[in-house]
């Protein structure tokens, strides 16, 4: 779809969304004599704010809100014009400030709630360029070591040193109890306090490190896959592969998906700052945080949960490795329809746009 016939398709949309507004807000439209005469626009806006609020649909409101959501973040995504998206961000901008701020005054529970039901599973989809090469960067280095450490054991030694792993050899060995965790951990919930410092720090790691053109976040992304990789390959080789991925199944499914999560909010950053379109770079870099910052309370979410199930969960030897197989292919299930459904408007908006398409 062009942008012309984009912006066709859906401008009766937002037209409605902004004659909304300006009726919420107590505001018209501007005549052209009010642009020609200063004082009539002067006039015209004092007017304007004394007026009070008309009344609106405010489930209408909220549908076209959503509804513009998503259109700003396909034509981001598409690249359109920047008068396209400069349209929509005021509109949702605009729309956001006055639902949020007469419904929900104050950082409270419904707002909490927008931000995990709505906005972190949108912002996530639309950076799904950005997520896409993220996941390439992170999986095939993993993918490729793994296998080269399964093939040759010692293959591992080319990135870690002999002391890692011995470590690893007592961690997930016969004797490992529980399993996974470190010798010098004596309760739960030390180590639940260690994967939450450990955890956060990789994903604050990959996602910083793009202000150095995307470079950095890439770099990180390959190296944790690398590390990755190697682990699993070499454990497997030495026959520890049951209590390894026992272990790591149902947390690696918010851990492994935060750090892709947070190496795509990185890449967004360098991508602004390396091509900033019209903007100045420090116009896009903001543009590109303020959209980038929502992925990462996504990012600090999916990590929280990660250390709790890794600390309480994945250690346990009393539950069964078919168990933890299950529950964490149910986990990966949760987390990519999570990320993939939630917060979409109920009519599908790709649907509707087919329709228009054909």
């Amino acid at each position: 779809m062009t942008p012309l016939q984009f912006e066709a398709a859906y401008a009766p949309l937002w037209d409605e969304l902004q004659a909304l507004l300006e009726r919420a807000e107590g505001s018209r439209p501007r005549k052209k004599s009010d642009r020609a005469d200063p004082s009539g626009g002067r006039k015209a806006r004092q007017e304007r704010s004394k007026a009070r609020p008309a009344a609106v649909d405010g489930a209408r409101l909220s549908v076209l809100y959503r509804r513009a959501c998503e259109h700003l973040a396909l034509a981001q995504a598409r690249a359109y014009p920047i008068g396209l998206t400069q349209r929509l961000e005021q509109l949702t901008h605009r729309a956001h400030q006055l639902i949020y701020r007469r419904h929900e005054p104050g950082f409270g529970i419904g707002r909490l709630r927008r931000l995990l039901l709505v906005d972190i599973p949108q912002s996530v989809r639309a950076h799904r360029g950005y997520l896409l090469v993220a996941t390439l960067l992170f999986v095939l280095p993993t993918l490729l070591v793994g296998w080269a450490c399964w093939r040759d054991p010692g293959f591992v030694l080319h990135l870690m040193s002999a002391d890692q792993v011995r470590n690893f050899d007592q961690m997930y060995g016969p004797g490992a109890e529980p399993i996974g965790k470190p010798r010098s951990a004596e309760t739960d919930w030390q180590m639940f306090g260690y994967y939450i410092q450990h955890n956060i720090g990789i994903g604050f790691q990959c996602f910083a490190a793009g202000l150095f053109g995307g470079i950095g976040s890439a770099f990180f992304l390959v190296f944790n896959g690398l590390q990755g990789g190697a682990v699993g390959g070499y454990l497997t080789a030495r026959g520890h592969g049951t209590s390894f991925y026992s272990f790591i199944v149902t947390h690696s499914a918010f851990e492994l998906t935060a750090i892709v999560m947070s190496g795509a909010a990185g890449l967004r950053l360098g991508h602004a700052l390396l091509a900033p379109g019209r903007r100045t770079r420090l116009e896009a870099l903001r543009h590109a945080s303020s959209h980038a910052i929502v992925v990462m309370y996504g990012v600090i979410a999916f990590l929280l949960i990660a250390a709790a199930v890794e600390a309480f969960w994945s250690s346990a030897r009393w539950v069964a490795p078919q168990v933890k197989y299950g529950v964490g292919a149910a986990c990966w299930a949760l987390v990519i329809a999570y990320l993939g459904w939630q917060g979409r408007p109920r009519r599908a908006l790709m649907a509707d746009e087919d329709s228009h398409a054909g």
